[in-house]
């Protein structure tokens, strides 16, 4: 009887696991953020496309740089946060240009995802 009692608590403990396991998984699919069709500047010229950024992530991935940093944060403990370092070079570009820090950072907040077209727009100053 005692093994018995064992086992179920095994099979509900292992049944939640996996439970939370789908639930995180479908969490992180359904809040990845989008891959544009095109990146186009202020104009509406192609700057690339969205064939061009899986193109690049294979490269990425072909020669192992998903398991030295993160694009998203994850990962610092073994190497620098790309995402951040990119963002600093571009504010010290913009900053360079002449622009005010609260200007330099409402460019780099704007969202230019335009989800009706899949197109993402960069503004001038970038």
């Amino acid at each position: 009887m005692r093994d018995r009692k064992g086992w179920i608590i095994l099979g509900v403990v292992t049944a939640l696991a996996f439970g939370v396991l789908l639930w995180g998984g479908a969490e992180i699919w359904r809040k990845a953020p989008p891959l544009p069709t095109a990146v186009v500047d202020s104009t509406g010229a192609t700057v690339f496309t969205g064939a061009q950024i899986q193109e690049g992530q294979n490269v990425w991935q072909s020669i192992g740089g998903q398991q030295v940093g993160s694009i998203w944060g994850h990962g610092a403990y073994v190497a620098p946060d790309w995402s951040a370092d990119r963002l600093h070079r571009e504010a010290i570009s913009l900053q360079s240009q002449g622009l005010a820090p609260e200007e330099v950072k409402r460019i780099l907040r704007e969202n230019g995802y335009e989800q009706n077209t899949g197109n993402l727009t960069i503004g001038k100053a970038r």
